[in-house]
């Protein structure tokens, strides 16, 4: 039983690897577009359009949003699985 938590927490292991990869790479777009927003005059912007230029902040908003969701998600999930394997370490030990 013991190779069988020890192979469920290999594939957590590798499980989480990927998603923080996903993440990271989520977190590379979100900085960089932030950079650009944080680039951009904040008085009197010459763009043109001023619902195009809303828009897009509003775009980048969102994309940090999401990156920050996926994020608390990604921890919530490691949590709940290293709890679930906590807690059968625990039963084993008891037996």
């Amino acid at each position: 039983m013991h190779n069988h938590v020890t192979n469920i927490l290999q594939h957590m292991a590798h499980t989480h690897e990927q998603m923080a990869r996903i993440l990271d790479a989520e977190r590379h777009v979100a900085v960089r577009l932030s950079g650009i927003v944080h680039d951009l005059p904040d008085a009197e912007p010459d763009f043109g359009d001023i619902a195009g230029l809303i828009e897009s902040a509003g775009q980048v908003n969102k994309n940090i949003t999401a990156y920050l969701n996926a994020f608390a998600d990604l921890q919530e999930a490691m949590a709940e699985q290293v709890g679930r394997v906590i807690k059968e370490l625990n039963g084993q030990e008891e037996e």
